[in-house]
C-alpha cells in the first residue's frame, strides 16, 4: 500500500480545516486587539427576532416575526424556479411557458389571500 495516494486527501482535509478555523481565530485576535471584548447594548437589542436575545426561553413572543419570515421564504423560493425557467424558455416552448404561468397564478392567489387575511399588516 502506497501512502502517497492519501496525500491529496490529507491536503484537502487540512485546507478545509484551515478555511474553517483561520477566519474565526483571526477575527477573535483582531477583535481582542481592537478592544472589542463584549457586545454593546445595540448588539444585544432585538433586531430581527423581536425579543431580547438573552432572556428567559419560556417567555411569550410575537408570532408575526415568524409569519413574515415564512411568507418571505415561500414567495422568495419562486425566484429559484424563475431563473432556470427563463434560461430554458426556448427549449421548453409554449408548454413550459404556460406551466410557469399556472405556477405564478397559484402564487399570486396565495399572495392575495395572505394580503386579504392581514398577514402582511404590521401594527
Amino acid at each position: 500500500m502506497n501512502l502517497d495516494q492519501y496525500l491529496p486527501v490529507l491536503l484537502f482535509i487540512l485546507v478545509g480545516v484551515g478555511v474553517g478555523v483561520v477566519p474565526q481565530v483571526l477575527g477573535h485576535v483582531l477583535s481582542s486587539a481592537a478592544g472589542f471584548h463584549k457586545p454593546d447594548a445595540a448588539k444585544n437589542s432585538p433586531y430581527e427576532c423581536g425579543f431580547e436575545a438573552f432572556d428567559n426561553a419560556r417567555m411569550k413572543f410575537d408570532v408575526r416575526y415568524y409569519l413574515v419570515a415564512i411568507l418571505f421564504i415561500l414567495f422568495d423560493l419562486e425566484i429559484a424556479f424563475l431563473f432556470p425557467w427563463a434560461v430554458a424558455l426556448k427549449e421548453i416552448g409554449a408548454v413550459g411557458f404556460w406551466a410557469m404561468m399556472v405556477f405564478l397564478a397559484i402564487l399570486v392567489v396565495g399572495f392575495v389571500y395572505e394580503w386579504k387575511k392581514g398577514a402582511l399588516d404590521w401594527e
